[in-house]
């Protein structure tokens, strides 16, 4: 059961009102649906009722299975305690459900007792679970004591399912309606400081929550740091919200409802085709090229046609940058100077230094996001709880931002002091790793190895641990207390990207840190990941290997986090383009256009004098006077900037000297 959001909702309505429909858009991106149909199949001579049924079976989708409850009512219950985290169960309806529980074939049976148990299954299903029910409590009183029968029954059925979900909608002519959103204690209302972050607000009331929600339907969320124009085509629309309030507003990705975003573990997110993947790489073997092919780069096509649910994927065009930038207090950000992880975001913001010189060479934009200083974690929690929870809610509108924006790519890196110290923390919480193993050197300004840094940093990572050697090691624990606020929002952006079917590239320490706690709240999110480069980091390199994710190349790039992808990206988005670009060998198939016969044109026949052929002069030229038919090359004009020629000799551009 979710605290501050909904794991269960039943959605009521009328006849012809958009019920079914609406319940089965909650679910449109759950990747596994079990469907439980409870109607009858009534009189057979009764077409209008077969084809109703006709109807609700068309608009199933063949990933979803279907199961029916007709012949025992009581084994609803049964199918909900059995339901599995990873699943997504749908009752379409209670009506039907009820209906079958009047049935005198049922009977002797003690309605009130099978209710009771089907709202106790609903309780401690860990499913998540939708219901549809027809609302008849608006109508008159029916006639017949049978119509009266079902109308309490029902009734009774309704209340009871109510209160055991968390959410529930009336949706009336199509329009929604939420009637029960779980309000939550507490949000935090700005993202500027540990201190104001853990301030409290106010709950929402349910007709304002649905006005916000339906104002964000119209207008995309904007983060409190604006892109800056030099980097960005295309600059985000005007905010929506007071600016101190970016990391508590509500946020519309599927599944939605109005009491706000739901990340907790087990959460069912999109996985890529796991068809188009394969596909692309075997159809890599048929291109007619001179050679063996793409080499390991044609991992870079499987991935891209497993995202993209294609076998000849196509370049990524719109790739946005997101630079997080916070600050690690205490030992994890021992040798670093004062100031420089700001220095480095300033620079990025005003389309300066390296990062942004490789954006605007590639076509990216660049989004430089600020998240919360982290404590001391050998003293102190990272962040507080209420904290984690905006970081990961802020982190995934980041990604559904993108989303909206039709970006194709993102691309994750930080800049924040201590962040190789507070991955190395999560990487040893999750992976079992010594610190020693996973830190890698730390270098000065002008260029030594600090090693009394270094020592102070594994001892920072060593007392964490052993401060929270008897808490809990699940996701947002370990956030609280070791990762601090970019590995957060970092972990947010891959699950909000991995429900938008977005790939996300990693870059450095926080983007694989992310990735590690990610496996508790959605295992997904890692098969939308790519790794360009290792950058010779062990913590990298270890987590890797743990998710899975082999690096495409080894170049041991160290130009910050973010860049060294940039660098790459030139060339995975060539090889994408080359592979959806060439044809299949002739040999197997393909149509030969380069045969040059083709192109000559047709022999003629006619009465034409035979040609004459005049015999080579070879005599030696007069070297004192110039060959008017032969040109002489000159000096090439230089190609790079420098001071004009002006002399009288000076020859053409072209470097042709007439004679």
């Amino acid at each position: 059961m979710s605290v501050d959001g909904w794991n269960t909702v039943l959605v009521l309505g009328g006849i012809r009102s958009g019920k079914s429909e609406f319940a089965e858009s909650l679910v449109t991106d759950a990747p596994v649906v079990r469907y439980v149909a409870t109607a009858p199949e009534g009189d057979p001579e009764d077409t209008e009722w077969a084809t109703r049924l006709a109807a609700h079976r068309a608009r199933r989708p063949g990933s979803w299975t279907t199961e029916e409850t007709t012949e025992d009512p009581r084994r609803l219950a049964d199918v909900l305690s059995s339901a599995e985290p990873n699943e997504t169960v749908l009752v379409d309806d209670l009506g039907g459900w009820v209906t079958v529980l009047l049935d005198p074939d049922h009977q002797p049976a003690d309605d009130v007792a099978t209710i009771a148990e089907l709202a106790e299954a609903i309780r401690g299903c860990a499913a998540r679970v939708v219901l549809v029910s027809p609302e008849v409590g608006l109508s008159l009183v029916p006639t017949t004591p049978l119509g009266r029968a079902f109308t309490d029954a029902l009734g009774a059925a309704n209340r009871a399912v109510a209160d055991a979900c968390d959410a529930v909608v009336l949706v009336v002519a199509g329009q929604p309606v939420w009637l029960k959103p779980v309000a939550t204690a507490t949000e935090p209302t700005a993202p500027a400081t540990a201190t104001e972050l853990a301030a409290p607000a106010t709950a929402p009331t349910a007709a304002a929550t649905a006005s916000v929600v339906a104002s964000l339907a119209d207008t995309e969320p904007t983060p409190e740091v604006q892109l800056p124009d030099v980097l960005t085509h295309t600059p985000p629309a005007a905010p929506t919200q007071e600016p101190g309030n970016a990391w508590a507003a509500p946020t519309m990705a599927l599944p939605m409802v109005s009491t706000g975003l739901v990340i907790q573990p087990g959460m069912e997110l999109p996985m890529p085709d796991e068809y188009a993947g394969p596909q692309a790489v075997d159809r890599l073997a048929t291109l007619d090229v001179p050679g063996a092919g793409l080499g390991v780069l044609d991992r870079v096509v499987g991935f891209a046609a497993a995202t993209q649910g294609t076998s000849t994927p196509a370049a990524w065009g719109s790739v946005r940058v997101l630079l997080l930038h916070g600050d690690h207090a205490g030992g994890a950000s021992a040798g670093t100077v004062a100031g420089e992880s700001a220095r480095r975001a300033a620079q990025a913001r005003a389309g300066r230094g390296a990062l942004a010189r490789l954006a605007a060479e590639s076509g990216a934009s660049l989004q430089v996001v600020d998240t919360p200083a982290a404590a001391p974690i050998e003293d102190e929690p990272a962040l507080a709880p209420e904290q984690v929870e905006s970081a990961l809610r802020y982190g995934w509108r980041l990604a559904e931002q993108a989303a909206d924006a039709g970006v194709q790519l993102l691309v994750l890196g930080a800049c924040g002091a201590g962040t190789e110290a507070a991955a190395a923390a999560v990487l040893a919480a999750t992976a079992g790793a010594e610190p020693p193993a996973v830190l890698g050197r730390v270098i000065t300004e002008s260029g030594e190895i600090d090693d009394a840094a270094w020592m102070v940093r594994c001892a920072a990572v060593r007392d964490a641990l052993h401060r929270t050697r008897r808490s809990s090691r699940g996701a947002k624990d370990i956030l609280a207390e070791l990762g601090g606020g970019d590995v957060a929002v970092a972990t947010g952006v891959l699950l909000g990207a991995t429900a938008r079917r977005v790939p996300v590239l990693l870059d450095g320490p926080v983007g694989l840190a992310a990735g590690m706690v990610s496996r508790d709240l959605a295992g997904q999110a890692r098969h939308w990941c790519l790794l360009a480069d290792h950058g010779g980091h062990p913590a990298v390199r270890l987590a890797a290997d743990v998710l899975g994710l082999t690096p495409l190349l080894d170049l041991r790039l160290d130009l910050g986090e973010g860049a060294n992808a940039l660098v790459a990206l030139p060339l995975l988005r060539s090889v994408l383009a080359l592979s959806a670009a060439l044809p299949v060998h002739p040999s197997l198939g393909g149509a030969d256009d380069t045969d040059p016969a083709a192109d000559e044109p047709e022999p003629t026949y006619a009465d034409e004098p035979e040609p004459t052929y005049a015999a080579p002069d070879l005599t030696e030229p007069d070297s004192t006077e110039p060959d008017s038919t032969e040109p002489d090359f000159g000096e090439p004009e230089p190609a790079g900037p420098g001071p004009a020629s002006t002399g009288a000799d000076e020859q053409p551009a072209s470097g042709w000297r007439a004679g």
